[in-house]
């Protein structure tokens, strides 16, 4: 049962029926429901919420109020732009309660600015923002390559503009072409757009799908509403970060985007925009072709003006018949003066071996035959009476060597260099003993000093640890810090009941009742 509101008549009485929480509350859903089924409602946007549901939560506020209210995910989805800070809108939906919280907010079905001046607005402020970053500057703008292989467009794959860019394409120069299919208005467009960049900025130089030498982003004609897509921050940061040359040709000529300015290129249509990126085939071939008959008529001039250079310089030079005659003349007098030199060498020559083959006669080789023997046998009798001195030398030297090698004298030697290794193996033995009791003395030493500078043994002599949360304290304000004190003794620690409070220092030193300060200071 619904409850009755009656604000003429006094308070409930006694027996007036008790509601609960959950029939209250839809009582006064369906009121307003019933009162406000349809509404419309000028505003400026305040707090936006976007969890990742999809759905979106804003204010709707003036000067005087503020009204929650909620687009759910679909509506979302099919609005051109979704609400920011700042925008004055003008929202259409119902009125409703949200029982959980007790309150009430407008469920927004449409929602579109309020005046084109308030859209202008805004845009006016993110290029002033993004233009502070410095997205604009044209010292970040590459140039568009000249040939290029693979051109990436993103656009609509269902819209005459990709026909338009195929087509100019085709007439102009025939290239490899990637369609990146996207969304180019509504809440979709933003995201998808930036993601065709980044994606095709993504593709390896070597992978399975070539990667674009120039991308270019276009959209036909509309409205501010209907191209806010391309004024999106996130659209706008990746034409900007793109490290593929970019051409934005997004809307008709009068119309201009964010992303028009973080382009590299602009067209002012998507059919601009396929002249920019590639040449004209027929102009190409027409200029290589006036480049080759220049060249070759070039190299014919050069073949022409060497060949009169030279007919000019071979009439500068002497006739071949008047250079050759000297060497002639000089050839005919050395072969005249030849056949007497060749006589004269003849003569000298039988002259010259007349004399040695009269020194060759047999009685003067058997005597020089005679004299060389007898220097031989000389020389074998001196090489036999050397061997044979060294060799009784050698045999002397050998036996006393041999007399020094009699058993007695190498036994003697033996024990001596024995008794000598056993000196020095107990010489090293003691050494090292002493060695070793030196390091022991002074481990124990070392391990004496640990012991006496570690701080258990300061606990011992009556002093104590002040631990708070854990962690060692010194000062009184730490201590009064802590959320827990522990105090820790010789035999073992002990909980404080709280921190203590900071001895307030007296003036003038203390009193003469106070204890004498201690040396060593304390712990606790």
């Amino acid at each position: 049962m619904d409850p009755v509101i009656d604000d003429d008549g006094p308070g409930p009485g006694p027996n007036a029926p008790a509601f609960t929480v959950s029939e209250l509350s839809g009582a006064v859903k369906r009121v307003i429901e019933a009162g406000f089924g349809r509404v419309r409602v000028r505003g400026e946007v305040g707090r936006v919420s976007s969890p990742r549901s999809g759905h979106v939560y804003l204010d709707l506020k003036d000067d005087r109020a503020v009204l929650a209210a909620v687009i759910w995910k679909g509506t979302a989805e099919r609005l051109p732009a979704l609400p920011e800070e700042g925008m004055e809108v003008i929202a259409t939906g119902r009125l409703t309660t949200f029982p959980g919280q007790s309150k009430y907010q407008l469920v927004i079905e449409t929602l579109e600015p309020a005046g084109l001046g308030a859209l202008l607005a805004q845009l006016e402020r993110r290029r002033a923002a993004l233009a502070a970053e410095g997205l604009f500057d044209p010292a970040r703008k590459r140039p568009l390559p000249f040939l290029p292989r693979v051109i990436g467009v993103v656009t609509s794959p269902s819209g005459a503009v990709i026909r338009d860019i195929l087509h100019r394409l085709r007439d102009r120069f025939p290239v490899h072409v990637l369609i990146w299919p996207v969304a180019v208005q509504g809440a979709a467009c933003a995201p998808e757009v930036a993601a065709a960049i980044a994606g095709f900025n993504a593709l390896g130089a070597t992978g399975p799908v070539p990667r674009p030498d120039v991308i270019i982003v276009a959209r036909g004609g509309g409205s501010v509403e209907d191209l806010w897509g391309f004024n999106d921050e996130i659209v706008v940061r990746a034409a900007a970060a793109s490290a593929i040359p970019l051409i934005a040709a997004v809307g008709h000529e009068t119309d201009t985007t964010l992303i028009d300015l973080a382009a590299d290129r602009r067209a002012p249509t998507p059919t601009a925009a396929a002249e920019m990126a590639v040449p004209v085939r027929i102009e190409l071939a027409g200029r290589v072709d006036g480049l080759a008959a220049r060249l070759a008529h070039a190299a014919g001039e050069a073949v022409l003006r060497r060949r009169r250079r030279l007919r000019d310089l071979a009439r500068a030079l002497p006739r071949a018949e008047a250079l050759a005659a000297p060497a002639a003349q000089r050839l005919d007098a050395a072969a005249e003066r030849l056949a007497a030199a060749l006589r004269a060498a003849t003569a000298r020559s039988r002259l010259r071996l007349a004399g040695a083959a009269a020194a060759l006669r047999p009685r003067l080789l058997a005597e020089g035959l005679t004299a060389r023997r007898r220097v031989l046998d000389d020389r074998a009798g001196r090489a036999a009476r050397a061997v044979a001195a060294r060799t009784s030398a050698a045999r002397i030297r050998l036996d006393r060597a041999g007399a020094g090698l009699r058993p007695a004298p190498l036994a003697a030697r033996i024990a001596d260099r024995r008794r000598r290794a056993a000196e020095r193996a107990g010489r090293a033995g003691r050494a090292a003993a002493d060695r070793l009791r030196a390091l022991a003395e002074a481990l124990a030493a070392l391990d004496r000093l640990r012991l006496g500078l570690g701080y258990r043994e300061t606990l011992r002599r009556g002093y104590a640890v002040v631990r708070g949360d854990g962690a060692v304290v010194t000062t009184a304000a730490a201590a009064a810090r802590a959320g827990a004190l522990e105090i820790e003794f010789q035999d073992g620690r002990l909980p404080a009941s709280g921190p203590p409070r900071p001895r307030r220092p007296r003036r003038g030193g203390d009193g003469p009742g106070s204890p004498p300060p201690d040396p060593q200071g304390r712990l606790l």
